[in-house]
């Protein structure tokens, strides 16, 4: 990846929707080749897909936690278990398995507290191997981003 290939993910992070001719031009190129060199990133897996950013207040979902889950075991069952359910939450936006205090740590969005004390209640339980669950209410959002350094 040359540094022409960088300016093209930056820019294509800013806008995924930027018409070829508009990028070609922005990096130097001409389109054909500009074009070859986006498909390529996208053939390699760099560039995944393209997606709508929403926000997520002016669609109801005025509440994002960060929620800390401890598993009553981390043997491959248990931790398979979680991952599964997890994956089929669309209020849990982000799921990471942690090194160190917690074993993940899930970002969620929800409507209100109270539709985010329902979803803990009916599917963030023991039935699916959680021992603990610790919820953090950030107080303002300081900075989000999607954009990768390149």
């Amino acid at each position: 990846m040359d540094r022409i290939d960088k300016h093209i993910l930056s820019v294509l992070q800013k806008n995924g929707r930027i018409s070829n001719n508009e990028l070609a031009t922005i990096v130097g190129l001409s389109p054909s080749p500009c074009l070859r060199r986006v498909k390529l990133l996208e053939k390699q897996g760099i560039i995944q897909k393209y997606v709508a950013i929403l926000d997520a207040e002016k669609i109801g979902k005025k509440l994002t936690l960060f929620t800390r889950i401890w598993l009553v075991q981390q043997d491959i069952d248990t931790v398979n278990q979680f991952v599964d359910v997890v994956k089929d939450l669309p209020e849990v936006v982000e799921c990471h398995l942690m090194g160190g205090d917690c074993d993940f740590l899930l970002k969620v969005v929800c409507d209100d507290l109270n539709a985010y004390r329902k979803f803990q209640n009916e599917y963030l339980t023991r039935k699916i191997g959680i021992q603990n669950i610790k919820t953090e209410i950030p107080m303002q959002n300081i900075k989000s981003t999607t954009e990768i350094p390149v």
